[in-house]
């Protein structure tokens, strides 16, 4: 009997550190399961990930991407990553446990939220993507699926699987997400930088909090899209003026007039009873000048480099030169900075005595070392096959928040009046335009003296502007190189990748054209460095800019 006990007695599952207990829940690549540190106590979630499934799915760069991004994050409002544990059959990624689901079944089990709890939920939203996109990287499949809630209902924002980092003039053109909060350059396959497609999906959830439906949906894919395409949605009576021309500018069909993080912390209806702690002011930093004139900062803060140094394993130095040379896509400056800004926040947050805040905390992460990465250093994403996703194929990567499965309070749409709302919001923003507004800080005396003498303000040109048509400008591009004696690759019908060979180094000095349209008549011709030497960057856009003009 004391044989047959102890045959059926099976011994937890361990990994690391970690007891592994109940399953959450199961996903393309794998489990969810519940873990307790074996030594603190501490309750965890880890998602486990079958190797064979990431390699015959070729999604290696996705889990990479997930892993890179994870690691840096430290927000209050975006998912924890503790540590990764490499095994020859698994990856274990030991993340902040959240026990309050998904935001998607608290908006299908409550209905429509009320203006205060649907704000709340909101302001925690947009302050996580707004640090997302301050440190370069737009999560690309936003919605309530991947919103989690705690204990406390707060937001935490996860599954950064589709994230991409931001380069610096440079355009992303996959089709990630999902089609009912996919914006209508990513569902019309256009080019897009980032940040504006994750505000339309932010302003599709806003509207699925307040109305406890979606704004655009429908069984047949083509006719979602072309819903999405039009910008038109129904607007129920019971949603007030404020929020509805906060809608409007969220889901703006130009990604030119699409609203920013800031247009969204500066309107009314968001700016009201928002936490201190969300957008935390930027601290200040000390500087000298040097003899030669230049701006040293001194602000270095070397506990802070002291815990970058622990989690990359390299020395004061290296971090002390990548924060002094301000690259910012150099890892170690974003680990440094990252840093900064979670401790910033936490000094903040606690500076409100919010209890709620506190009980919501993580626990310090572990760091990861280079050893800890679960892929090999010379293991290349790109090489691993990972494919792009076509739009239709792309609404079965989750379940979208259908209309019979949501409860709405009984209200009448009116489908023209967004239509007109948008008009009437696009009159005031062209007469706001035509008209220098004054500053809502100054006085009444200071705004009656700039209605009657309006300021002429300076406007910022960048690269070369033309009212031609595409073609004529990238065809008399063309012509100025071949004068130069310039080698160009074509990456795009109106992207080109140009070098010089200097005679004296025998080295190529590099730079990338890329043609914008900047409103209905006009164009840019913006200029991006890719070369080592600056000025031999400057020598090369002159003479490229005096041949052009000829």
């Amino acid at each position: 009997m004391d044989d047959l006990d102890r045959s059926n007695h099976v011994q937890p599952s361990k990994i690391g550190h970690y007891i592994l207990g109940e399953t959450l829940g199961f996903g393309t690549f794998g489990k969810v399961k519940t873990a307790k540190h074996q030594l603190t106590g501490h309750k965890v979630a880890v998602k486990i990930l079958n190797r064979n499934k990431i390699k015959n799915l070729d999604v290696v760069g996705k889990i990479r991407r997930e892993i890179q991004n994870l690691k840096l994050f430290r927000h209050p409002h975006i998912i924890k990553l503790f540590q990764v544990i490499s095994t020859p059959n698994d990856i274990f990624m030991i993340m902040e446990y959240v026990s309050g689901g998904e935001l998607f079944d608290y908006i299908v089990k409550n209905g429509r939220l009320g203006e205060d709890e649907a704000r709340r939920f909101f302001q925690q939203i947009v302050s996580g993507v707004d640090y997302c996109h301050r440190h370069m990287v737009v999560h690309r499949d936003l919605k309530p699926e991947n919103l989690l809630l705690d204990d406390n209902l707060n937001v935490k924002i996860a599954d950064f699987g589709l994230s991409n980092m931001m380069m610096d003039g440079e355009f992303l053109r996959t089709s990630c997400g999902s089609p009912n909060y996919a914006s209508p350059e990513i569902i019309s396959g256009r080019l897009y930088a980032g940040p504006e497609i994750d505000i339309w999906s932010c302003g599709v959830i806003l509207y699925a909090l307040l109305c406890g439906t979606l704004p655009f949906d429908d069984e047949h894919v083509p006719t979602l899209f072309r819903k999405i395409r039009s910008g038109i949605f129904p607007i129920p009576d019971y949603l007030n003026e404020s929020v509805v021309s906060l809608l409007n500018h969220m889901l703006q069909v130009d990604p030119i007039k699409r609203a920013t993080v800031k247009d969204i912390i500066q309107h009314e209806w968001f700016a009201k009873d928002l936490p201190a702690y969300l957008f935390p002011s930027a601290a200040p930093v000390a500087t000298k000048t040097d003899p030669l004139g230049a701006t040293v900062t001194l602000a270095i803060d070397y506990d802070i480099i002291g815990e970058v140094c622990d989690k990359f394993g390299v020395n004061e130095q290296d971090v002390h030169d990548a924060v002094m040379a301000g690259d910012p896509h150099d890892q170690l400056n974003i680990a440094y900075h990252l840093i900064i800004d979670n401790k910033r926040i936490e000094e903040e947050a606690s500076k409100l005595d919010n209890s709620e805040l506190l009980m919501a905390s993580s626990p310090p992460p572990h760091g990861l070392s280079p050893s800890d990465s679960p892929f090999p250093a010379q293991q290349d994403p790109t090489a691993a096959g990972a494919t792009t996703t076509s739009p239709t194929a792309a609404s079965s990567m989750a379940t979208r928040l259908p209309r019979h499965r949501l409860h709405s309070d009984a209200g009448s749409y009116n489908p023209q009046s967004a239509q007109l709302l948008q008009q009437k919001q696009q009159d005031k923003q062209n007469q706001q335009n035509q008209s220098p507004v004054p500053n809502k800080t100054n006085n009444v005396s200071q705004q009656a003296a700039g209605a009657s003498q309006p300021v002429k303000r300076a406007k910022w040109h960048l690269g070369i502007r033309s009212q031609s048509k595409p073609a004529d400008i990238m065809n008399e591009v063309f012509r100025a190189m071949k004068a130069l004696s310039f080698e160009w690759k074509i990456v795009s019908p109106y992207q080109v990748r140009v070098r010089r060979l200097n005679q004296v180094t025998q080295e190529y000095t590099k730079l990338c054209l890329q043609l914008y349209q900047v409103d209905c008549r006009s164009y840019l011709l913006d200029f991006k460095s890719e070369a080592k030497n600056t000025m031999e960057f400057f020598e090369m856009c002159a003479a490229l800019i005096i041949n052009l003009a000829r």
